[in-house]
């Protein structure tokens, strides 16, 4: 993979080079492999379809939780969340001590100490660390997921972006059924605060525990506005803003 130089950037195909834009810029490769029909059938390619299963599933796994948080990753993610969080997938799927080889899973895995460990403390926004952000200590409730920040003060507590007036504190407690591809999402109430020198006591209760018979998973989210004429608008479409999983039951 090369990276193109130059005013003229080019897309498409020239004989053996693709041209093609990406994250990364506008990029070049050349085109060949081995074909998709022998990767399919070819004895000697079987650790290559072992690893491209467990890597679909992984994906699947990631997606899965993708759609349960999108309301909250409308606000607070980043253009590689879903890369980062098929990456996560990917390294608890290999705590499947059960299944063999091309078929281990990211709900075997889950289930594992280290595999809740992979996942906790994940962040939906490089760009905005939850432990950047955030510096009072914060308490969870595992059987009801309620969230407790006692004496919270934004000035001394948080820190926020210049521009920014308000703060804006709210917790997810869901149950995501790996196996099933099924997930109940609750969220909380929202606690919006002026960024001062006040303290205050913040509590995030959903309104019910999530059903199912899946995996817990409580996020906290910190989001930041300014205030202009009695109306708050959001810091750079959230560039700022926080999303973190803070506990795997």
């Amino acid at each position: 993979m090369a990276r193109q130089k130059g005013i003229i950037k080019l897309k498409g195909t020239i004989g053996d080079i693709s041209f093609y834009k990406s994250q990364d810029g506008h990029l070049a490769r050349e085109k060949g492999g081995v074909d998709a029909s022998r990767i399919a059938n070819d004895p000697a390619f079987v650790r290559t379809r072992e690893n491209g299963a467990e890597f679909g599933a992984s994906a699947a796994s990631g997606k899965l939780v993708r759609d349960a948080f999108r309301s909250l990753m409308m606000s607070a993610a980043d253009g590689r969340v879903t890369s980062r969080l098929t990456k996560v997938m990917s390294q608890i799927k290999n705590f499947d001590g059960v299944s063999v080889r091309g078929k281990r899973v990211v709900q075997v895995g889950i289930g594992t100490p280290s595999g809740k460990a992979a996942l906790q403390g994940f962040n939906f926004n490089k760009r905005a660390i939850l432990g950047s952000l955030l510096f009072k200590p914060y308490a969870i409730t595992s059987g009801t997921g309620v969230i407790t920040i006692n004496g919270l003060v934004p000035m001394n507590d948080i820190a926020y972006p210049a521009g920014a007036t308000h703060v804006s504190i709210k917790n997810a407690f869901a149950d995501v059924d790996f196996g099933g591809g099924l997930y109940d999402v609750q969220i909380s109430n929202t606690v919006n605060l002026p960024i001062n020198g006040t303290s205050t006591n913040v509590i995030l209760t959903p309104p019910a525990v999530p059903s199912g018979a899946g995996i817990k998973l409580n996020l906290l989210m910190v989001e930041f506005f300014q205030e202009v004429n009695g109306h708050q608008y959001s810091l750079k479409n959230g560039a700022y803003n926080a999303l973190c999983v803070v506990e795997v039951q």
